[in-house]
């Protein structure tokens, strides 16, 4: 599909207008893809074998979502936040969640000050949260009260504190770590939160190779430090292109038939009805379209395609799914369930 194509008298844009609309998206893509390009050699320089996870985490971004970074200690999701808001120009802060942090550790409050006159008046002292790109350490260490205190911050871009709204800086993001591991003392992410995390990605280990650059290029005399390649103005300036991104019918179709086969409710699948207890609601629809329109964006390609959908259908629906009772017991994950649904895309 492209801006030719929807073209009609009734749009009132002309079939030249809309010519012109497509090339300079074309530009702005090859532009942006240049941009991307770079910013993933940069990456490259201090993180080593997560080439899928960088390549998410940046699809996330583009898609001006938020991530859930789902991996055991020691495999560089605090360095490659740190990276990410180094090489993107952003504003980047880290928050290490525990049971006792409270919601104003995070958000800010306000305090009572007292001037020269002796006048007192409150002032409000923004907390970590009024970054560009937050980390949430661990962030099921954080007890529920804490973890509903970002809801409204990740939906809406804003806090409400003593019956203010503040607005969050643009763009806004949260990248957040969980350990799947020990579960000692953590907080298990409510469904309406979990929700709210464009991605779930799954940060596995490297391989030989990878791991042995990643041993010499740490344990030297320096460490290499990356370079900024774009900043704030200008990722805003790739989020926006990602949604004047073209799509064919063809994939939007696809969305709509693997999310809607995700739910037991319905679904033709008979594995999904037997072992799913709950599947994904409209917003996984809305996030599996973004995502793609980023990876097209990152990939240097004009529209997603039905790859596209297929290799983010594990990270988008992962999170948004719940196994039944049954199927746990029968040792049935639900990456095996999507892996089927995707496989029969298209």
């Amino acid at each position: 599909m492209s801006f030719t194509d929807s073209a009609s008298p009734g749009t009132g844009r002309s079939p030249d207008a809309a010519a012109l609309a497509e090339r300079e998206v074309m530009e702005a893509i090859e532009r942006t893809g240049s941009e991307l390009k770079a910013v993933r050699q940069q990456i490259g320089r201090v993180i080593f074998g997560q080439q899928e996870v960088v390549d998410d985490t940046l699809v996330v971004l583009l898609a001006g979502g938020h991530a859930l970074l789902h991996g055991v200690p020691g495999l560089a999701k605090t360095r490659l936040v740190e990276t990410l808001g180094r090489v993107l120009g952003l504003d980047a802060r880290r928050v290490q969640c525990t049971p006792d942090l409270m919601p104003a550790d995070i958000l800010g409050a306000e305090v009572l000050e007292e001037d020269e006159h002796g006048k007192r008046r409150f002032r409000f002292l923004p907390g970590p949260i009024f970054s560009q790109v937050l980390m949430a350490d661990e962030i099921n260490r954080a007890s529920p009260r804490t973890q509903s205190a970002l809801l409204q911050a990740m939906q809406e871009s804003k806090v409400s504190i003593a019956g203010s709204n503040h607005q969050l800086p643009r763009p806004f993001h949260v990248l957040a770590t969980q350990n799947p591991i020990e579960q000692e003392g953590t907080y298990p992410l409510p469904e309406a939160q979990l929700d709210r995390f464009l991605m779930r990605i799954d940060v596995g280990y490297p391989d030989r190779d990878a791991e042995r650059r990643m041993l010499i290029a740490t344990t030297g005399a320096a460490e290499e430090v990356p370079e900024a390649v774009m900043d704030a103005t200008r990722l805003i300036t790739a989020q926006a292109l990602v949604r004047r991104m073209p799509v064919g019918e063809k994939v939007v179709e696809a969305v709509l038939d693997l999310v809607t086969a995700a739910r037991p409710e319905g679904s033709k699948e008979a594995s999904v009805r037997q072992h799913v207890a709950w599947g994904p609601g409209p917003r996984a629809s809305q996030a599996l379209l973004m995502a793609a329109k980023a990876r097209a964006l990152l990939d240097g390609r004009l529209s997603p395609s039905l790859d596209d959908l297929a290799a983010l259908a594990g990270p988008v629906l992962h999170h948004r799914m719940a196994l039944s009772f049954a199927a746990r017991a029968e040792g049935i994950s639900i990456g095996d369930i999507i892996s089927r649904l995707a496989a029969r895309l298209g």
